[in-house]
């Protein structure tokens, strides 16, 4: 790949230092995946400027016709504080006519709206466990064909904000309970779905049209604390010393039938063409004791840390880092009609 001018958005809290040295483990962790794409870009030879946005769209204009990028590489999560607004932002960069990496935005769009994306897919044929969906301001009342247990989260939110062992209720008071605290704490509609008790797996997309699906990953509790689920908690994804202490890893699914392996990988792209995902996605099932993969939910722009599911799934198909990142160029750059 040629030497790009490369413009990348991140929330302005986690624009990385260009060099690490003085930081402790945890201040790095913060803006791990920032600088991850920053170096590693930077070192394949690409001129790469990072932005802050976060409640202004001014600036993003200002760059682009100031720095004229020939890519935007987009690391953002949520504007003005809101998940559901950083489809917004893509929608900007379209309006811009200016290449950018990861999903468009109408794939977000489905993909972040759990329950459409779970009605859409159940049309189908794609596995979904059974849900119902609490909107703020109404009474928690569980419909008679919803069976607990039931996991409950945010409608809209990703990264796993919200979830604790908590989510897992049996009970009606415990259900009202506990969409009351996503209603407040999140500010967002709950949703309570069927919980699925099994494997938490993963499976990695990369691709527009054409979709190459890494290989299937499994996230692994290997010290679980008695009585708990081996459920991915906010704790579970963000907090190292917890990961640690709980022995959560990540891997290889093992010990998965040829068949298993081959339903996964055929229903992941059935998901991506179904939501239109695009760029490089992340879908994640539960895997029951009967070996029937239910679609959870879809994660466009995922977490791309070097060290993280997403790019050591690719190494173990043989894409080192360096070249997963060119990839997502790549990929954005046809998508905008530029070879």
């Amino acid at each position: 790949m040629r030497n790009l001018k490369i413009l990348a958005l991140a929330h302005p809290d986690l624009i990385p230092p260009d060099n690490p040295e003085g930081f402790t483990e945890a201040e790095a962790y913060v803006w791990k995946t920032e600088y991850d794409v920053m170096s590693t870009l930077r070192g394949s030879g690409h001129e790469v400027k990072m932005l802050g946005v976060q409640s202004e769209l001014t600036p993003i204009r200002d760059e682009v016709e100031n720095f004229q990028p020939d890519i935007v590489f987009n690391l953002l999560e949520e504007f003005h504080g809101e998940t559901l607004y950083a489809q917004n932002v893509v929608s900007l960069l379209e309006l811009l006519r200016v290449p950018y990496t990861g999903c468009n935005p109408r794939g977000q769009l489905l993909a972040r709206g759990k329950d459409l994306s779970k009605k859409l897919l159940k049309y189908h044929r794609v596995p979904v466990p059974a849900f119902a969906v609490f909107p703020i301001g109404r009474k928690v009342r569980r419909p008679g064909r919803l069976k607990f247990p039931l996991f409950v989260k945010s409608l809209s939110e990703d990264a796993s904000r919200g979830i604790a062992q908590a989510s897992v209720v049996d009970t009606d008071e415990k259900l009202a309970e506990r969409v009351t605290f996503i209603h407040k704490r999140l500010k967002t509609a709950a949703i309570a779905e069927e919980y699925i008790d099994g494997r938490e797996i993963y499976v990695g997309v990369l691709g527009n049209d054409r979709l190459q699906v890494l290989p299937v990953w499994e996230l692994e509790f290997s010290k679980l604390a008695e009585g708990s689920l081996p459920i991915a908690t906010e704790k579970v994804k963000h907090d190292p010393d917890y990961q640690e202490k709980r022995g959560v890893i990540q891997g290889p699914a093992k010990d998965l039938s040829p068949t298993v392996v081959t339903r996964i990988r055929t229903l992941a792209k059935r998901i991506c063409h179904t939501l239109e995902l695009d760029g490089y996605s992340r879908i994640d099932f539960r895997l029951s004791k009967d070996d029937v993969p239910y679609f959870i939910e879809a994660n466009p722009n995922p977490e791309i840390a070097a060290r993280e599911e997403y790019a050591q799934a690719a190494l173990h198909a043989g894409t080192t880092y360096p070249e997963l990142l060119n990839k997502i160029l790549a990929l954005g750059l046809k998508r905008a009609g530029v070879e």
